[in-house]
C-alpha cells in the first residue's frame, strides 16, 4: 500500500476530494483525515488512534526487539548444561513471548506519542488546513495522485511509503 498524504485548504474541498476518492473505489475507511479540534468534520472519515500516533511503528519495533532478545534468552537457557529442555520449543516459546511482550511494551509507550511523519504537516492543521491520509494500493498510487491534482490543483500533494499493520485485516462482510 502507498500512503498519499496532502493538506486540503478547507472541508469544502476535502469533501470533494472524498467524494471523488469513494467514486474510484477508494473505500472511506482509506481515507484519514486530521483537522484542528474546532473545525467541523461533518462526514468526513477522522484519523484515529493508528494513523495519530506512533502507536504502529512502535509495534513493529518492539516486537522486533522483544523477538531477539527471546531468541538470544533461548540460546542462553539451553547453552546452561544440566538444564532438560526440549531446544527448539524453548527458542520458540521464549522469542514468541518476547516477542509479544516487546510489542505490548512499546504499543504503550507509541500509543501516547505523536507520529513523527505528520509534525511536519501540524502548523498547517493549527492555520486551518486538513490532513489528508489516503491509503490506496501501490498499482493505484500514481492514478489517484493525478485524479487528485487533475481536479485539485490548490492541495498540496506528498507521497510516502505505507506498511499495513502486522495483522492481517479482516474484510468487510
Amino acid at each position: 500500500m502507498k500512503r498519499i498524504v496532502l493538506l486540503a485548504p478547507d472541508v469544502e474541498t476535502a469533501e470533494k476530494i472524498t467524494s471523488e476518492l469513494l467514486a474510484n473505489r477508494i473505500p472511506e475507511k482509506h481515507i484519514h483525515i486530521i483537522a484542528r479540534d474546532d473545525v467541523p468534520l461533518g462526514e468526513l472519515h477522522e484519523a484515529g488512534l493508528a494513523e495519530r500516533s506512533d502507536l504502529l511503528p512502535a509495534l513493529r519495533r518492539g516486537a522486533a526487539v522483544g523477538g531477539a532478545t527471546g531468541l538470544l534468552a533461548g540460546l542462553a537457557a539451553i547453552a546452561f548444561p544440566g538444564i532438560a529442555v526440549a531446544g527448539g520449543a524453548v527458542l520458540l516459546a521464549t522469542t514468541l513471548a518476547g516477542s509479544a511482550f516487546g510489542a505490548w511494551m512499546s504499543g504503550m509507550i507509541g500509543v501516547s506519542v505523536p507520529s513523527h511523519e505528520l509534525k511536519a504537516y501540524e502548523k498547517a492543521v493549527e492555520a486551518g488546513q486538513l490532513l489528508m491520509m489516503i491509503d490506496v494500493p501501490k498499482a493505484r498510487a500514481e492514478e489517484i495522485t493525478r485524479l487528485i491534482r487533475a481536479h485539485h490543483p490548490e492541495a498540496d500533494i506528498k507521497e510516502v511509503e505505507y506498511f499495513p499493520p502486522p495483522l492481517p485485516e479482516i474484510p468487510d462482510k
